[in-house]
C-alpha cells in the first residue's frame, strides 16, 4: 500500500520538479538549451537524465527508491541554483548618491547661527528686505511656531534650528527662488527645503489664522463701511484671481482655465485698509468664475443670511431701503449684495458712467491688495511649480502674512512703503499709480477672473439704479 502511494506521488510531483529545475538551469544562466545540454556537469546530467526518463514515460516501471533518489537530487540542485546564482549574478551598477555633499559638511548649528547673526547685524537693513519684516516680528513668529517646527538632534548630525527653518520659508516666499537655489544660500539640500517649507507654512497658518476674520456683528460691518466714504452701504470689495501652477499629474483638464494654463482660484474680500477679511483658496481653474463664488463659503453664508449684516437703510435723500453690498467687477453676477459696473462704454457725465467711476475708485482697494501681495511675495511672480495642495497652503500663508504685516507697527512701512498703492483725486481719477504696478509682469502667477455677461435679477437691478440715482444727484461729493 505504501509503495502505491509513493508511486502516485512520484508520478504527480516529479514532472513539476524536473520542469522547474531545468527552467532554473537554463534561464538563470541565460543560455540556450542545446548549449546547456552540451556541458559535462554531473549534476546537470542527472537533471537531464531525469527529464529524458519522464519523456520516455518510463517512470511507471522505475524502482521507487531510484526515483526518490533522483527526485531528491533534483530538489537539492534546484535549491543550489537559486542560492548560487542570486549571489553571483551582477546587478546593474548605479551611481551612488552622497550622504552629504562637501559644501554642507561644514554646516552645524554654530555656523548657521553666525550666518543669521551677520544678516541681522547688517546696518543697511538687509534683514528687512530678506524677510519682508522687522526683526521683532520675526522673533515673535519664531516664538509662536518654534514648538511646531523644531526637530530633535540625532547621533549622526544636528537638526536644522527652527530659526533657520523659518528664515528659509520666508525667503522662499519673498524671493520666489526655487529650492535648489536656496540650498546654496543656507547650505541645506533642496530635498530638505522641499519638506521644510510646507511644514513651516502649516505652522504659520495655524498661528496666524485669526488674522482673517469675517465680522460677526452689525457694528463690525458698520466699522468697515466707514472706510468706504465714496460709496455708502459698501462693506467690502470682492475679487478673485487665478494662481497659475504647473500641470498636476493625472489631473486631465480639471485645473485647466480659460487662459490656457493650469490654476487654482483665490477668492477674497478686502476692506478699505487693504486687509483681507475673507479668503478661500483651492477651487480648480476649470470651474467658471461665477461658479467659484457661488460654491464659496461666503456665498453660502449670504444665502443663509447668517453674516449678521446691518439692516437695510435708505441712501441719503432716498426712500427705498438699500442693503449693504460688496463691490465686484464683471466676473461676478449682479445680486442684491454684490454690485458690479454697467457693461459697455458710456458717455461722460451720464448716470451710468458716474456710477462705474464711483464703483471702480472704491473697489480699487482689492486690486491694490492683490498687487501688494504679488509684488512683496515674489513666489507669485511666475507659475508655482508645486502640486495644488502645497500651493494652497503656501498661498494662504502669504495672505495671512499680508494682514499680519499690514497691521504691524514695526513692519507695515517695510512691507508696503509709501507710494505702494494707487492715489485717486476727488473726481475719482487716478493721480498716482501704485508702485506695485511697475513690478507686476505679464508672467505673474496671479491673473484675473474671466468676465462673463449675465442677466441679473430684477431686484438687483433696482438696487443698482438706486445707487446710480444717488451718485448722479450728488456728483460733487
Amino acid at each position: 500500500m505504501r509503495l502505491v502511494h509513493n508511486q502516485i506521488a512520484i508520478k504527480l510531483y516529479l514532472p513539476i520538479i524536473a520542469n522547474r529545475c531545468i527552467m532554473a538551469a537554463v534561464h538563470t544562466r541565460r543560455e540556450p538549451l542545446a548549449e546547456s545540454l552540451g556541458r559535462k556537469d554531473s549534476s546537470r546530467a542527472c537533471l537531464y537524465t531525469l527529464v529524458i526518463t519522464f519523456e520516455l514515460k518510463s517512470y511507471t516501471t522505475m524502482d521507487v527508491e531510484v526515483a526518490a533518489a533522483i527526485c531528491l537530487c533534483a530538489v537539492s540542485y534546484y535549491n543550489f541554483l537559486n542560492i548560487y546564482y542570486k549571489k553571483t549574478i551582477l546587478k546593474p551598477w548605479r551611481k551612488r548618491r552622497w550622504w552629504m555633499i562637501t559644501m554642507h559638511r561644514s554646516r552645524n548649528r554654530s555656523t548657521m547661527e553666525n550666518q543669521f547673526a551677520e544678516l541681522v547685524a547688517e546696518p543697511s537693513g538687509q534683514f528687512n528686505n530678506f524677510t519682508r519684516m522687522s526683526l521683532s516680528d520675526f522673533e515673535y513668529l519664531l516664538q509662536k511656531v518654534s514648538p511646531m517646527i523644531s526637530k530633535t538632534n540625532t547621533l549622526k548630525r544636528e537638526a536644522i534650528p527652527a530659526k533657520i527653518r523659518l528664515a528659509i520659508t520666508l525667503r522662499f516666499l519673498a524671493s520666489g527662488d526655487n529650492f535648489e537655489s536656496l540650498h546654496y544660500l543656507f547650505k541645506v539640500s533642496g530635498s530638505i527645503i522641499s519638506r521644510i517649507v510646507p511644514e513651516v507654512c502649516i505652522a504659520l497658518n495655524q498661528v496666524l489664522k485669526d488674522q482673517i476674520r469675517i465680522p460677526e456683528d452689525p457694528q463690525s460691518w458698520l466699522q468697515i463701511e466707514k472706510g468706504f466714504r465714496k460709496f455708502p452701504r459698501c462693506i467690502g470689495a470682492i475679487d478673485g484671481k487665478h494662481i497659475v501652477i504647473q500641470s498636476p499629474m493625472l489631473s486631465g483638464s480639471e485645473y485647466y482655465n480659460y487662459k490656457k494654463s493650469f490654476s487654482i482660484v483665490l477668492l477674497a474680500l478686502v476692506d478699505s485698509n487693504y486687509n483681507f477679511i475673507f479668503a478661500e483658496i483651492g477651487s480648480q481653474g476649470r470651474i467658471s468664475d461665477g461658479g467659484v463664488f457661488r460654491s464659496s463659503q461666503l456665498w453660502q453664508r449670504i444665502c443663509s443670511n447668517n453674516l449678521n449684516f446691518p439692516m437695510p437703510r435708505p441712501l441719503p435723500g432716498g426712500r427705498r431701503e438699500v442693503p449693504y453690498v460688496f463691490l465686484g467687477d464683471g466676473a461676478f453676477a449682479l445680486t442684491a449684495h454684490v454690485m458690479k459696473p454697467y457693461p459697455g462704454s458710456h458717455n461722460e457725465w451720464t448716470p451710468k458712467r458716474i456710477f462705474n467711476k464711483k464703483l471702480s475708485s472704491s473697489r480699487v482697494v482689492v486690486e491694490n491688495a492683490f498687487g501688494i501681495l504679488a509684488s512683496r511675495f515674489r513666489i507669485f511672480r511666475k507659475p508655482i511649480l508645486l502640486n495644488p495642495e502645497k500651493t494652497t497652503i503656501i498661498a494662504m500663508t502669504c495672505v495671512l502674512l499680508h494682514n499680519f504685516l499690514r497691521k504691524s507697527r514695526t513692519s507695515s512701512a517695510i512691507y508696503a512703503p509709501s507710494g505702494t498703492v494707487d492715489v485717486y483725486d476727488s473726481n475719482n481719477e487716478l493721480v498716482t499709480p501704485g508702485l506695485w504696478r511697475n513690478e507686476i509682469e505679464d508672467t505673474c502667477a496671479i491673473r484675473p477672473l474671466q468676465q462673463i455677461p449675465r442677466r441679473p435679477a430684477q431686484d438687483a437691478c433696482q438696487i443698482r439704479e438706486e445707487f446710480t440715482t444717488y451718485f448722479f444727484n450728488n456728483q460733487r461729493q
